[in-house]
């Protein structure tokens, strides 16, 4: 059986565009002499369509895409798609997340989604029922067992708690299935590329069956789809390997067992992310560049400090928009330093992007001049600071709307766990491209920027960071230092122990319920942010839900066991 995979990245939604770009793939899998081609969950839709679900109008034309590309299943090519179907059964929830087998010009077997994912980003229970059974589906001489996504992760051999009662990869198994396929959209984590090899290898060994992954690449608002489809032989053996955070199409001969001659099967590895840093950096870019087109624009603009946040910002966009397309912009204040604006115009000058200055210090004068008897003196400071973040908000936010380019965010995630951050200021903007991404992880993406040549200046590496709205201030006077911050931080968020679990790990009491208390009552902020690219297992947004009117955690700031201790 000759098998075709098309890796591609799509737009929710965009149902004819999306048509084209599969009848090409299905025009190009028949060239190759195919047998069967596969594309991915939901492909027919995009994933995830969310809400839209409910109008009846969008399920329509789901339906309509499956019905065109089943009139393309003439001759001996096969088409396996992803779509939502209708659950005519007149119990349960309205639709299913399916796949369609589309042969000699029509759908010849459905399989639906058994395993309804309803944690971090996934509500699929809210739209969808599950499968009650499964079924091999005969193609080409092949019985093959198609599960979609979530179906592959509850394996009882992988996983110490499984989240289901079921396991569809090994119940097609028992059904008859000689050959696994999994169709997938299955967004990208740091953590998650290596566990998804290693679980479906663990699937292929166990059951001694072929077994290949497809997944979707792209970016659908904070989700960033990796691609990386593999496959494995009946023995393990790794004989396909799609490329990371790009468009794929790899067409194999399947193994049976006993023929994994690297020459007879025809298989395909594309190079995979050499680290973690590349891994990062190719998947934010990759999802600022879909977010920006996808949402109709082709231009950005942004704040450029000197400072090493919005330096990766703009390398970011640079790369995924062409300098040409993006826009930096220094506001410098009265507390501005002179090196944070020559490293802003190096920056630019190095990337080749459009480059200007605003000063601030007259726009913010006349608020003052206009608030002075209304200030009250005790937080006149703070005040003052967050007056002249909402200042450049206030210009960036002018420029966008004048050029119509999409404003950038240039926050990372250690400011945005603790508040550290300015609502109507430096939050302005409709992408938050780095709010995922800790400081410390930020700093390594700018050493993996410069590792051919020098794009951000040594000195925004080194000096201390420090948002200048008064004399001499650092982050430091602020936060505790950011080797202590983001490991506290990783482990209440991500990880989601509590305060005791954390100091267990070796850090202060105090210092702990410090981070806590401020993550805690910062959700009013975060709940406002603009949307942010994800990349960790955990981030803030859509994935963690947390309310703003509570007081959790205030029992344990108040004991004295998390007080700050004399030395003995």
């Amino acid at each position: 059986m000759r098998l075709a995979l098309a890796q591609l990245n799509f737009t929710v939604g965009a149902f004819d565009a999306k048509f084209e770009r599969m009848r090409a793939a299905i025009e190009r899998a028949r060239a190759a002499g195919a047998d069967l081609v596969v594309f991915s969950e939901l492909a027919a839709t995009g994933y995830p369509p969310h809400d839209l679900l409910t109008h009846e109008s969008f399920v329509d034309r789901n339906l309509e895409v499956v019905e065109r590309l089943a009139r393309l299943s003439s001759g001996s090519l096969a088409i396996l798609v992803g779509f939502v179907d209708r659950n005519r059964s007149g119990q349960g929830k309205p639709l299913y997340n399916a796949a369609a087998l589309c042969q000699s010009g029509r759908v010849t077997s459905r399989q639906y989604k058994s395993l309804l994912p309803t944690y971090d980003v996934f509500d699929e229970d809210r739209y969808f029922e599950p499968a009650t059974d499964v079924a091999p589906m005969d193609v080409a001489g092949r019985r093959v067992g198609v599960t979609i996504c979530e179906d592959v992760w509850n394996d009882r051999d992988f996983w110490p708690r499984r989240r289901y009662h079921r396991d569809p990869v090994s119940e097609q198994v028992a059904a008859g299935a000689d050959l696994l396929l999994n169709i997938s959209a299955s967004p990208f984590t740091l953590e998650k590329v290596d566990l998804r090899r290693r679980m479906i290898h663990q699937d292929a060994v166990k059951h001694g069956r072929p077994f290949f992954y497809l997944n979707q690449v792209g970016g659908n608002d904070d989700l960033i789809f990796d691609g990386h489809s593999i496959g494995f032989g009946p023995d393990g053996r790794e004989i396909l390997r799609a490329a990371s955070f790009d468009e794929d199409f790899l067409v194999i001969d399947v193994p049976d067992a006993g023929e994994m001659n690297e020459t007879e099967h025809g298989g395909r590895l594309r190079p995979a992310p050499a680290s973690e840093e590349e891994s990062a950096y190719r998947a934010l870019v990759l999802g600022l560049r879909d977010y920006v087109r996808k949402c109709g624009f082709s231009d950005a603009v942004l704040g450029l400090s000197g400072g090493i946040d919005s330096a990766l910002t703009a390398c970011l966009a640079a790369d995924a928009l062409g300098p040409a397309h993006v826009l930096g912009v220094s506001m410098p204040a009265r507390y501005s330093s002179d090196h944070s604006l020559a490293d802003a115009k190096s920056l630019a000058e190095a990337l080749g992007i459009g480059y200007d200055v605003v000063p601030i210090d007259p726009i913010f004068q006349s608020y003052l001049a206009g608030l002075d008897a209304r200030l009250v003196s005790g937080t006149r400071s703070m005040t003052e600071e967050n007056l002249q973040a909402r200042v450049r908000g206030a210009v960036l936010m002018a420029l966008s709307n004048n050029r119509g380019a999409l404003l950038l965010t240039t926050g990372n995630k250690s400011e945005l766990a603790v508040g550290y951050c300015t609502l109507y200021g430096d939050m302005c903007g409709g992408l938050a491209v780095i709010s995922d991404v800790p400081k410390l992880l930020v700093y390594r993406l700018a050493r993996f920027v410069n590792r051919d040549r020098v794009i951000i200046p040594e000195s925004t590496l080194t000096k201390p960071p420090s948002a200048e709205l008064r004399p001499d201030k650092k982050d430091s006077d602020s936060l505790p230092p950011y080797e202590i911050l983001d490991p506290i931080i990783a482990a209440y968020v991500e990880q989601s122990l509590d305060a005791d679990a954390i100091v267990a790990l070796g850090f202060d009491p105090a210092v702990v319920a410090d981070v806590i208390r401020r993550v805690n009552t910062s959700e009013y902020k975060r709940r406002q942010a603009a949307p942010g690219l994800k990349i960790s297992s955990k981030a803030f947004g859509v994935g963690r839900r947390f309310p703003i009117a509570a007081q959790y955690g205030e029992e344990e700031r108040k004991s004295t066991k998390y007080k700050v201790r004399s030395p003995k």
